[in-house]
């Protein structure tokens, strides 16, 4: 069953990729007490995750954070020594990059795929979430393929 807009967040296991190293946390604690942009993609250093997806965030970082965002957070079913290095190389010190190793956070929203006949196994639906307080307030799930959706632009719209 997918994550639904009002639905609390499962509290399952994540990484924060930091530039002292992998800091473990829970998405309970992670998204507890603040309003989070949250946008996930389908992995690190692919083509339109770098090309568009992380760049968007980049672009419109201070816009969604000065509409009452506290923070803006990528996911990916990556480990979190990839998604440090991808923020160093695409990203910008507004993005806290979530790796979500073994895919437990993008199964437990029912937002998981498998991407098994690109050699890539589990991973993360491409998609934005507005969270306040551990509760979505918007979900973008995109359609396989597509890439409109979970864009900076269209959650800067619903803020």
């Amino acid at each position: 069953m997918t994550i639904n807009v009002g639905d609390k967040l499962p509290d399952v296991p994540l990484t924060v990729a930091t530039d002292n190293g992998p800091e473990q946390t829970t998405s309970g604690e992670f998204f507890a007490g603040r309003r989070v942009a949250l946008f996930a993609v389908p992995g690190a250093f692919t083509p339109t995750c770098s090309a568009r997806h992380l760049p968007s965030y980049v672009e419109k970082a201070a816009d969604i954070k000065g509409k009452g965002v506290d923070e803006i957070a990528c996911l990916s079913v990556n480990d979190p020594f990839v998604m440090s290095a991808w923020n160093k190389a695409d990203g910008s010190s507004d993005i806290t990059m979530l790796a979500d190793g073994n895919g437990a956070f993008s199964d437990a929203l029912g937002l998981s795929f498998d991407a098994s006949k690109f050699g890539m196994g589990k991973r993360s639906q491409r998609y934005s979430m507005l969270i306040n307080d551990g509760v979505v307030e918007q979900l973008n799930v995109e359609a396989p393929g597509e890439y409109r959706a979970s864009s900076a632009e269209t959650l800067l719209e619903q803020l």
